[in-house]
């Protein structure tokens, strides 16, 4: 069964496109910078309202956040300064909630940017029993990820520099290399969409999404390989799901989605 989310999205994707390339994570933030009053407000109704599956949504963590976060290498690469974190929640009673959660976070990850803030997909260095004691949650939800969200330096730290480099953040696979047998349309949208999803954040840059494309759709595939992480990579592809959309709407091409049995994804075909 297919469903469609351009009406969703449509009062945002412009704006979300513009900020795809230059979106980075950012684990420090100026402590004597909190949000105003003004944007609090702004990001606490969003997550209220926006919610484009049933099986995910998201909510704000208030005050101290950054003791949400912990790390691995006695501090170096934790998330700082950081007064403010949004929680991205998945109802696991719905099949897809993974790839659900992946999609609406990165809707309000791309929306945070847009406004003038830092961010960071956060999946499995953080508390998820605090966060828990945090929020009220439904029976059969969980908290899959947490992103800060806070004013960052202009220039990222040397210590996130070499967080960076750890993860190789910057590096992306060629285009090429995501393609079931190099199946390339020649449509401009759909170059365009499949950049966009290249670009789009996964847990320590493993890029577990492949790409096939027919005429007018794009077939959203988990690669197979490739470390696991705390974070699904169903999730990860729901993500790319989002950058897809909105790249193919700055396009003026609209569509659906339909999801698919594993490996696969999700299709998203031209109306």
């Amino acid at each position: 069964m297919s469903f469609r989310l351009s009406e969703t999205i449509s009062p945002y994707a412009t704006r979300w496109n513009e900020v795809v390339a230059r979106r980075r994570s950012r684990r420090q933030y100026d402590p004597a910078k909190p949000l105003t009053e003004e944007l609090l407000a702004r990001l606490r109704s969003f997550c209220a309202a926006f919610r484009p599956f049933a099986g995910a949504r998201a909510e704000l963590l208030e005050g101290d956040a950054e003791r949400v976060f912990w790390s691995v290498l006695g501090g170096y690469g934790k998330i700082k300064g950081v007064h403010t974190a949004i929680a991205f929640i998945g109802d696991t009673k719905h099949s897809e909630y993974q790839a659900e959660v992946g999609y609406t976070g990165e809707c309000i990850i791309l929306e945070a940017t847009a406004m003038g803030l830092g961010t960071c997909w956060v999946g499995g260095f953080f508390r998820p029993g605090l966060v828990k004691k945090l929020l009220r949650l439904g029976k059969n939800e969980r908290v899959l990820a947490v992103t800060p969200v806070g004013f960052a330096p202009a220039a990222p730290s040397v210590e996130e520099a070499v967080m960076s480099g750890i993860a190789w953040r910057d590096h992306r696979e060629p285009l090429e290399k995501l393609l079931v047998r190099n199946s390339l349309d020649s449509a401009e949208w759909v170059r365009i969409a499949l950049e966009a999803a290249r670009l789009a954040p996964s847990a320590m840059n493993r890029q577990p999404w492949g790409f096939e494309v027919a005429p007018g759709s794009i077939t959203v595939s988990v690669r197979t390989g490739g470390p696991e992480m705390t974070i699904s990579k169903r999730l990860d592809c729901g993500i790319a799901m989002l950058h897809i959309e909105v790249a193919a709407m700055s396009r003026g091409v609209r569509g659906s989605w339909e999801w698919l049995k594993p490996p696969g994804v999700a299709r998203f075909s031209v109306a």
